[in-house]
């Protein structure tokens, strides 16, 4: 800023403040209004609009250049969309990384679960076991399942770790297992025709209530699949009065979908946002990039509470593990 002398006289030139004309606002503001009214709405289900959904976390921070374009305009209604918008999308990310009281009912026994996508078969099966010795998970949950795979967790000593399995390997993408600590009983599977392999089994645990899990592996939302997904999902079993159900594994959806979101209204609850972890990114994670979505879950019980959860590297594999420890209702 220069100083001006005039006749004696110190005269400050007035400071120029940048301005957003009203047109170049609503501009930058309208995008962000029409992708937090699709969030609310629930307007993702078909199309494009489910793949760039799992994007909310980054248009929520994002939107806040819209709300600087907004008030650098000065235009009360501009600046009211922009934080309304901002606040919206505030709403629905930031309790994943705050999370959450556990229930008042979660008394019982822990149950550690640990979840893998192998890519395929390829995850490097001496790391998930390293992973299994390391975080002592009751139950591994295992997708992308094929023979070939089986053959390597058991070479790198899987079976010693967890000695019961319920598995149905093949090839692909298509199969998936669960390995256990406690002995298992095998459930029908109810996974849609033409969907991949979703075993689910009972565990017989030392103590506390009955207790479910569901390897969970939808098929992925792209192009002619979105309906078959999308069913997918609306298979995967309700909470149940009688048992304590988990389901784990790659949903290939994020909290940011309608479809997943239905599920968790179903009597579920998701464990890396109870935790404050619901940002942990899990896919794409073989890439030279960082992952960008959260699409691998552990959803419990809401009669039960997640109290330890995290993400963990697979090398291989284009998806991070996810380990979530739940404590069980002390009874059902």
């Amino acid at each position: 800023m220069t100083k001006v002398d005039v006749g004696g006289e110190i005269v400050v030139p007035p400071r120029r403040r940048l301005r957003v004309s009203p047109p170049l606002a609503w501009i930058t503001v309208t995008p962000f209004a029409l992708w937090a009214v699709a969030r609310l709405a629930g307007l993702d289900a078909a199309g494009v609009g489910v793949s760039i959904m799992t994007g909310t976390p980054y248009v929520a921070a994002a939107s806040v250049v819209a709300v600087l374009a907004a008030l650098s305009s000065r235009r009360r209604i501009v600046i009211a969309t922009a934080v309304a918008t901002t606040a919206a999308l505030a709403a629905v990310v930031l309790p994943r990384a705050v999370g959450s009281a556990p229930t008042a009912t979660a008394t019982g026994p822990t149950l550690r679960i640990l979840t893998a996508n192998l890519f395929y078969g390829v995850g490097d099966a001496e790391a998930v076991v390293g992973l299994v010795r390391r975080l002592d998970p009751d139950v591994l949950s295992t997708q992308e399942l094929t023979p070939q795979a089986v053959e390597a967790l058991d070479a790198a000593g899987l079976g010693r770790l967890l000695p019961y399995r319920h598995l149905e390997d093949g090839p692909g993408a298509s199969g998936s297992g669960l390995y256990s600590r406690h002995p298992l009983t095998r459930l029908p599977d109810f996974a849609p025709e033409g969907s991949h392999r979703m075993p689910r089994a009972r565990i017989a645990l030392p103590s506390g209530p009955p207790v479910e899990i569901v390897d969970v592996h939808t098929l992925s939302p792209v192009e002619h699949d979105v309906a078959l997904w999308a069913a997918d999902l609306a298979a995967l079993p309700s909470a149940s009065p009688g048992v304590v159900r988990v389901l784990a594994g790659d949903f290939n959806a994020s909290l940011d979908h309608a479809a997943l979101r239905a599920v968790l209204a179903r009597g579920y609850a998701d464990a890396a946002g109870a935790t404050g972890h619901g940002l942990a990114a899990t896919w794409p994670a073989n890439r030279r990039f960082p992952a960008l979505i959260t699409i691998d879950h552990v959803l419990y019980d809401r009669r039960a509470a997640a109290v330890d959860a995290g993400v963990h590297t697979v090398p291989e594999s284009d998806h991070r593990a996810f380990f979530a420890e739940i404590r069980l209702p002390g009874r059902l």
